[in-house]
């Protein structure tokens, strides 16, 4: 017996075939704008902790300025290494390291004594996509950079000096600064001898907030 194919089913096939293939590839560039969409929120997310840490770090170098400044009155120390004090703003720092990353900071906040947050917003676009209402979309993101201090010390108690007493010569009489213990490691700081002193890193860790 011989069958014979009937025409009518190909072409009745063939509309079916360019509907399936039509619908796979707005599929495959659905998953392309998500794709795009999630390297570009990537991106914003790179450049929000880059430019978190550089001003939690430009921060951090202001505060062991502060305590170099100080370093002779050592009932400063704490509250230097612990952020309560005066220094000059470092949201800059993320300002350009948000630009190297093609982003701009949207917000930057040091308001905490030991803490920034910054939110950034990418330059790049998601970019053409066959989903509506996402081509002109930047992301947006945010990160916290924690300053940790990392050193403790004792303070010396202050003598009450005998009324009776000659004026103590305050060069030969220099009152020994108290040794900075930082993780194991031990400073022991001469007030006559200040050549070897720790550098920010050694006073501070800055790191990402989880």
């Amino acid at each position: 017996m011989i069958f014979r194919r009937r025409r009518g089913d190909s072409g009745q096939a063939f509309p079916v075939y360019i509907t399936v293939a039509a619908g796979l590839l707005f599929l495959a560039f659905a998953y392309l704008a998500v794709g795009q969409a999630s390297v570009n929120r990537s991106d914003a997310q790179t450049a929000a902790d880059a430019a978190a840490l550089a001003a939690a770090q430009e921060r951090r170098d202001l505060l062991a300025g502060k305590w170099l400044t100080d370093l002779a009155d050592p009932t400063t120390w704490d509250g230097i290494l612990h952020g309560l004090t005066d220094v000059r703003p470092s949201c800059w720092r993320a300002d350009e390291l948000a630009a190297q990353n093609d982003a701009q900071v949207q917000q930057c906040d040091e308001s905490r004594a030991l803490e920034v947050r910054v939110e950034v917003r990418t330059n790049k676009r998601v970019g053409d996509s066959v989903v509506p209402g996402v081509s002109d979309i930047r992301s947006t993101r945010s990160a916290t950079a924690v300053i940790k201090p990392i050193c403790d010390f004792d303070v010396p108690d202050e003598e009450v000096p005998d009324e009776g007493a000659p004026p103590p010569d305050e060069e030969a009489d220099a009152a020994p600064l108290p040794a900075l213990h930082c993780e194991g490691k031990i400073w022991k700081l001469d007030p006559k001898k200040l050549g070897d002193l720790p550098k920010p890193e050694d006073l501070f860790d800055v790191h990402l907030a989880d």
